[in-house]
């Protein structure tokens, strides 16, 4: 019912910054929660932040506060990261989801995109 294409992801120095977009399609308006993921090789997902789509409100792991952003542009239907002071720690894909709000409230989320490349040099 609905489809997530990340886009936005290349290879940065550390310090720059990056903007990530998720194109959301299909049946978007019945999703409750969106979210930001990413995962390096050989470690686990983890969470990065994610917008209530109903008040648009936003939570952010500790790990990315005060350097990811996390907006949204309706009309375009786009979930947006916005990452400054990238490190190379950064460095990994980055996927968007999203959730119906039964899933959202089990800490789970419905779908995922295939995940964009982010990848930061020292």
């Amino acid at each position: 019912q609905v489809q997530l294409v990340e886009s936005g992801g290349g290879l940065v120095q550390a310090g720059g910054s990056l903007r990530l977009s998720c194109a959301a399609s299909g049946r978007t308006f019945s999703m409750y929660a969106m979210g930001w993921f990413r995962q390096a090789p050989g470690k686990e997902r983890e969470f990065l932040g994610r917008i209530l789509l109903t008040g648009g409100s936003i939570d952010y792991a500790d790990s990315v506060k005060g350097r990811f952003t996390i907006s949204r542009d309706n009309v375009k239907n786009t979930l947006y990261l916005q990452m400054n002071s990238l490190k190379p720690e950064d460095t990994a894909v980055y996927y968007c989801a999203a959730g119906y709000r039964n899933t959202w409230l089990r800490g789970e989320y419905d779908f995922w995109g295939q995940g964009t490349q982010v990848t930061v040099s020292s």
